[in-house]
């Protein structure tokens, strides 16, 4: 019995422990100092922009670079991250679904915005009934290429399938445009087969097209496909991520945003 006595006690305090492991992973962060996870290249540069803010601010930001999009993910939700800031709130949500996370969005950073080109037709209004629309074929991409023409008026989506929606999911078209779905990184080269056509940023460029100066119609800010800062729930209050916030969201980084990209990436905030 004693024994049994003495394995309880055991277990009970490695029960202890562990709540208490807990508790301090719950714990309020730094007030002046964050680790933030981005992935390498335009994330990285802006965080960058960011950080030098935040350190006239008495915050030092270390950043950990990632070359893919799920690591800074799960390892924000292990804690080994304070934020992390490189993606759209349809690719959180969906991570959280199936990862069983609970990592939220506090504010916006910035958009790649999806375009609308042509090279018939120099407007979207120009656009003739009957013309042909390429967009991408795969259900991401499709669906906010359909957002974006909703948005411009030209078409009406289910209510009920808007987030995922497909060409199916069209329910007023009265420019009957007639939608054909290809590869997304063809469409670039596949521009003249059609009246117009969205093309995702990096693809645009890849193909020497500038969303600032060729879309006849750009993705705005409205967008939900607009990038976030993202912390864990129980930090998502802290004065200290308001400090982030606030760094990133400065004249300088936009102005740097808007001076480094020329159009290609736009600040997703309003002032």
């Amino acid at each position: 019995m004693k024994k049994l006595a003495l394995l309880f006690v055991i277990l009970l305090s490695g029960i202890l422990a562990a709540c208490g492991n807990n508790a301090e992973n719950a714990e309020a962060l730094s007030e002046d100092k964050l680790v933030v996870g981005v992935t390498a290249g335009p994330q990285e540069q802006i965080l960058e922009a960011a950080a030098e803010v935040a350190a006239e601010d008495g915050l030092e930001i270390e950043i950990k670079v990632f070359s893919d999009y799920v690591l800074p993910n799960t390892t924000l939700a292990e804690g080994d991250l304070d934020a992390n800031s490189y993606q759209h709130k349809p690719f959180l949500d969906e991570f959280n679904e199936d990862h069983d996370t609970d990592l939220v969005p506090v504010r916006e950073t910035i958009l790649n915005p999806m375009g609308v080109y042509s090279e018939t037709y120099d407007n979207i209004d120009d656009l003739p009934q009957g013309a042909t629309f390429g967009l991408p074929n795969d259900p991401s991409n499709g669906s906010r290429s359909l957002f974006i023409l909703e948005e411009a008026g030209l078409i009406t989506l289910d209510e009920e399938n808007k987030e995922t929606a497909s060409i199916h999911d069209v329910v007023d078209n009265p420019l009957e445009l007639e939608f054909v779905e290809l590869d997304a990184a063809q469409i670039p080269n596949q521009l003249s087969e059609v009246d117009a056509a969205a093309i995702n940023t990096n693809f645009a460029l890849g193909a020497g097209i500038s969303p600032k100066d060729d879309a006849i119609l750009l993705e705005s800010t409205n967008s939900p496909y607009v990038n976030y800062i993202v912390v864990r729930a129980e930090n998502q209050d802290d004065p200290v991520v308001e400090t982030l916030v606030n760094a990133y969201q400065s004249d300088k980084v936009k102005a740097f945003i808007e001076e480094e990209f020329e159009g290609s990436i736009i600040p997703g905030w309003e002032d």
